[in-house]
């Protein structure tokens, strides 16, 4: 049973990192007034699917101990990383991979006290 509740907060964190990616893209461009910018399609898009994220989220913790919750959502740099990498061209360094390395190992540190 628990694995429902694992696929759903690894789901949650890929809707997350969609919507983290849609923001950037909405910040790359410009707007005719600070209103626009704030108040548009994209913006409002992203903050709602990262709202539905965070719903998955919570439901997600009545079956992922929070020790474990905090492993999964480092997935969230793998993807912004990947979803950058695909979508937006940017490119994956070693450092930004050692970087990822060292985030996700210092986790799973943190998690295992």
């Amino acid at each position: 049973m628990m694995g429902i509740y694992i696929v759903l907060f690894l789901l949650s964190v890929l809707i997350s990192s969609v919507s983290q990616i849609i923001l950037k893209t909405s910040a790359d461009r410009q707007y005719e007034s600070k209103i626009k910018e704030y108040l548009n399609f994209r913006v409002i898009a992203a903050y709602g699917i990262f709202f539905v994220s965070s719903v998955m989220t919570i439901l997600a913790y009545n079956g992922v101990p929070l020790s474990m919750g905090a492993v999964l959502e480092t997935t969230g740099y793998l993807w912004v990383t990947l979803l950058g990498h695909l979508i937006l061209k940017e490119k994956i360094t070693i450092c930004k991979i050692i970087g990822l390395v060292i985030i996700m190992l210092g986790v799973m540190i943190s998690g295992m006290g």
